[in-house]
């Protein structure tokens, strides 16, 4: 158990680290902002764990009829040195909201932003998009920072990805 210095180190440490969270004032932005993602420290790098992380509610526009496209993104990485803060990401996929890209182009967009910002050991981002036409949409973006163990692990999660494939809608 620390004692109560090192609780307060450790609070201010963070504190220092992400600014949007508490923020009195949050800012939507309604056009595509990497600028928005933070990152803070993972005091546990020697150990591989997964962080995963779901946005039900994520909302993009059609790049050809700017309707909008809805769906789930499920990020799921195991972090190196930084990770990312939950309140800045949820701001980040805010930003989508406007944005007219395809759903293939979007998973991939915010996947290789969060790989620029955390350098993870792994990472990757699932969409599954609500149909459109009757059919719907599932791309992945997977990462590896090109140690044995990880490449093994984006090879296995790669040729098994449709063993069991999910259906939302």
């Amino acid at each position: 158990m620390p004692n109560i210095t090192d609780t307060k180190t450790y609070q201010e440490k963070r504190s220092d680290e992400v600014q949007q969270l508490g923020s009195e004032q949050t800012e939507y932005t309604y056009e595509y902002a990497p600028h928005l993602l933070e990152t803070f420290e993972n005091i546990h790098p020697q150990r591989d764990y997964w962080v995963t992380l779901n946005a039900d509610e994520f909302t993009s526009l059609c790049p050809k009829t700017n309707q909008p496209d809805f769906g789930t993104l499920i990020i799921n990485y195991i972090p190196n040195i930084q990770m990312v803060e939950s309140k800045s990401l949820k701001l980040y996929l805010f930003s989508f909201m406007n944005s007219g890209e395809f759903h293939e182009d979007v998973v991939n967009k915010i996947g290789k932003d969060l790989v620029a910002i955390m350098s993870p050991k792994y990472l990757e981002v699932v969409g599954m998009f609500y149909p459109r036409g009757n059919i719907s949409i599932h791309p992945t973006f997977s990462f590896s920072n090109g140690e044995e163990t990880y490449e093994e692990i984006e090879k296995h999660r790669f040729l098994n990805r449709n063993i069991n494939p999910q259906r939302i809608g």
